[in-house]
Order: structure tokens, then C-alpha cells, then sequence
């Protein structure tokens, strides 16, 4: 998307409160919500915080305050994305990033000011990510957010307007630093999250598994493999911007961004962990399966191994040989006791090979329902 400020000089920006519909749309395309300008200008003995529809007005703030922290939560509209850019000198490749919202975490360079690329994560149903982009430079903050649904970045107001902590006293690198501290940190109760599921999810496997459990095991895999795709890349920014010689990051918030280094390779660690931990529980269920069949395999095999006595002398006793052709030819088939002792024979010999499984331990815990 080009974003040339001279080709949307004369497009004017919509009224935050007003939605435009899309270019290139019909009358019955969906409107487009284009967010406001938050404004948040603060020295160590004044703040000024303001909502405003003309980026013009941003001008006075950079000029009577120490650091401008501009956000736009949501889709930005082009023409005050342009004249942001005039505004501030940023980078033409930048501000398509900007538009672009399915970027990797990154670092960018350009002189006067850097650029990051982060991601804000969530966990409903599934893994939600969304695009934050971050720029900074001595006496300015830019953040673009791709949702207008809230973000993580309320403490952060609130130590501005308090004048807790050093953010008042610091330049825009301590802010800058700040917001990604406070991007990085909202990974953690989203591990959590993946952590009591997974811990449910091992209690059904041992307790009473379905047919449901391998999805419910898939899905909490391709949301782990989420969070590595988005972790990754945001620990190389962050190593970046802490390693990278730049006059616009002093050494004192180099020292922080060490930390937000730290709690990435802490969340890298969990990842991986969340990530075994899966295919773990999955062989634990293909086990437990597993053996479930063993029982049932063996409790047929017994059922079969009784039958096997009764049913070799019901054979031996169903041949049609006539008796009356030689002596010996079943003589007992005459015998008055024949019929009981024929039964009471395989009566004797299953009773007996119950109790030879018994002795040799076979039918031990082979009904009870703790195995199922």
C-alpha cells in the first residue's frame, strides 16, 4: 500500500467517530470504525492527555513537552497514518508495515527513529494474536494497534498520570521500553492458561478419556506452536534493540530491556516445556488406550481358555462312532452315569483352571473398574 503524503494530502481523515466505508466496495460493504488519536504528553512536572482529530494539534505537544506518546487503537485512517509520517519523518516501508498487520516481530532502524513489530496475545476459545506497532525516537512514542479491543497498556497510563515509577522522568526510550515490558509480561497469564489446561486435560487422560481427548490434545498443541511462532521472533527484536549500538536507546534502559530479554527466554523455556508436555499426554492417552485394549484382549482370552476343556470333551463325545460295532467304541455312551459325569468333568476342569489363572496371578485386578 503506498502511503505517499502528497497523494493523501487531500483526502481528509474521518471523524474517529464517523465510520468510512472500505475503497473498492460496494454500498453494501461493511463500514470501517477508524480509530481515534490518543495523545498523552508528559514532562516530570506536567501532563497533558488528550483525544484528537487533527494530527496538526500533535505538533504543539512535541514542542512543550519532554515525550509525546501518540496511540491509535485500531485501524488507522491512510491520510492521518500520512501525515504522521510528515510529522514525524517516518519511513515510507515503515508505515506499510504499519497497514500490514500479519508481520513478524521485529526490529527496524531509520536514524531519527526505530520501529517494532511486536504482538499482543489472547486465549478464548483459541490463541488470538494481534499487531503492535511501536515507534520511537528522542522525545516521541507512536503505537498502532491492530484491534480496538483494549490492550495491555493501562498500568502503564497509569503510572503517567500517577508520576509513579521513572517513566516522568525518563526520554521515549524508557516509554518505549515500558510498553514492550508490558507486551512481553501479558504472555505470562496465557501460559497459565495453557498450564491448567493441560493439567485438566492429564487428570481426564488418567481418570475417564474419550474419544474427544486427542482434539482437545491437538488444540492445545497448535496454540503452544502459536505462542513459539510469536515468542521466537520477539526475543531476536528484543536481543536487537538491547545489543544494537543506537544513540536513541541510553545505557541505563538498555539495562531494562536486558530484563525484557530475560522473560522472553523465561517464556521460550515454558513454551518448550507446554510443547513436550503435549505430545507426552498424547502418548499417555495412546498408552491408556493402549492397555485398555490389553484388558479386553485378555479378559477374551480367559473367557476362551475356560470354553477350550468343556469344548474338547463335547467334541470327543459328538463323534458318531456306533457302539455296536465294537467294544470299543465308546462304551459310556450306555453307561447310566454317563451323561452327569460328562458334565461334571467340565465343571472340574474349568473350576481347576481358574484357579491355576489364580495361583499364577492372571485374574488379579482384572474386573475392577479402576483399569477402565
Amino acid at each position: 500500500m503506498d502511503l505517499n503524503p502528497d497523494e493523501l494530502a487531500a483526502t481528509p481523515p474521518a471523524s474517529p467517530l464517523t465510520p468510512a466505508v472500505q475503497s473498492g466496495g460496494s454500498s453494501a460493504a461493511k463500514p470501517v470504525q477508524y480509530a481515534p488519536i490518543e495523545v498523552i504528553a508528559y514532562s516530570a512536572d506536567k501532563l497533558t492527555e488528550r483525544v484528537v482529530d487533527d494530527v496538526a494539534e500533535i505538533k504543539a505537544f512535541v514542542d512543550s513537552h519532554a515525550v509525546t506518546w501518540v496511540n491509535i487503537d485500531g485501524p488507522a485512517h491512510p491520510a492521518v497514518l500520512a501525515s504522521l509520517g510528515e510529522l514525524f519523518k517516518l519511513h515510507p516501508l515503515a508505515l506499510e508495515d504499519v497497514v500490514n498487520t500479519s508481520q513478524r516481530s521485529k526490529v527496524d532502524s531509520y536514524g531519527q527513529h526505530h520501529y517494532m513489530v511486536t504482538r499482543i496475545i489472547s486465549l478464548a476459545r483459541k490463541l488470538n494474536t494481534e499487531q503492535v506497532s511501536l515507534f520511537f525516537g528522542t522525545n516521541f512514542v507512536i503505537t498502532f494497534q491492530e484491534k480496538p479491543d483494549g490492550d495491555c497498556f493501562d498500568a502503564i497510563r497509569d503510572r503517567i498520570r500517577t508520576a509513579a515509577g521513572k517513566v516522568r522522568q525518563e526520554r521515549a526510550d524508557h516509554l518505549a521500553y515500558a510498553l514492550i515490558d508490558a507486551v512481553i509480561d501479558g504472555y505470562f497469564p496465557v501460559l497459565e492458561q495453557i498450564g491448567e489446561r493441560l493439567e485438566t486435560l492429564e487428570d481426564e487422560i488418567l481418570e475417564k478419556a474419550d474419544n474427544l481427548t486427542p482434539h482437545k490434545i491437538h488444540a492445545i498443541k497448535r496454540d503452544v506452536l502459536a505462542l513459539r511462532r510469536t515468542i521466537w521472533p520477539l526475543r531476536d527484536a528484543v536481543n536487537s534493540l538491547y545489543r544494537d549500538a543506537s544513540e536513541l536507546v541510553s545505557a541505563d534502559t538498555k539495562m531494562y530491556i536486558r530484563d525484557c530479554y530475560d522473560h522472553a527466554i523465561r517464556i521460550i523455556e515454558m513454551v518448550e516445556m507446554y510443547r513436550e508436555l503435549c505430545s507426552d499426554l498424547m502418548q499417555l492417552h495412546l498408552s491408556k488406550v493402549s492397555n485398555k485394549m490389553n484388558e479386553v484382549m485378555k479378559v477374551l482370552a480367559i473367557i476362551t481358555s475356560l470354553f477350550i476343556p468343556p469344548t474338547f470333551i463335547a467334541s470327543i463325545y459328538g463323534m458318531n462312532f456306533n457302539p455296536e460295532k465294537s467294544p470299543l467304541n465308546m462304551p459310556e455312551l450306555s453307561w447310566f452315569y454317563g451323561y452327569p459325569v460328562a458334565l461334571a468333568a467340565m465343571l472340574v476342569l474349568v473350576l481347576a483352571l481358574v484357579f491355576f489363572l489364580y495361583w499364577k496371578g492372571w485374574l488379579k485386578g482384572l474386573f475392577s473398574r479402576k483399569s477402565d
